[in-house]
């Protein structure tokens, strides 16, 4: 099972697309959670979940808004799919049934 910033991350690289680097995947986390993160984790956690294989990355070409740097992009791989399908579905049955106050004013 997936921890749960492995899932944020996840769901945010999907929201953010093709484009999905680390600025605007903390961006969007940020914009969802109304989490604080620091770039640096977002990154440590990309790395993890790289040499998990639920993430591939590839390089673009240099920009020169970045000093002719390269950003690295993210997309998710099938078994990252198919962890973030199982770990959300596992969290949906563990709560069905139960009053956590979302469901009840």
């Amino acid at each position: 099972m997936l921890g749960e910033l492995e899932q944020v991350v996840l769901l945010s690289i999907l929201r953010v697309g093709d484009e999905a680097y680390g600025v605007p995947i903390l961006g969007e986390i940020e914009r969802q959670t109304a989490r604080s993160l620091t770039l640096a984790t977002v990154y440590k956690t990309l790395a993890r979940l790289e040499d998990k294989g639920l993430v591939a990355s590839r390089t673009g070409d240099p920009t020169p808004q970045r000093g002719g740097r390269r950003k690295r992009y993210y997309a998710l791989t099938a078994d990252g799919r198919r962890a973030l399908r199982e770990s959300l579905a596992a969290l949906r049955r563990m709560t069905r049934g139960l009053q956590v106050g979302w469901d009840h004013p």
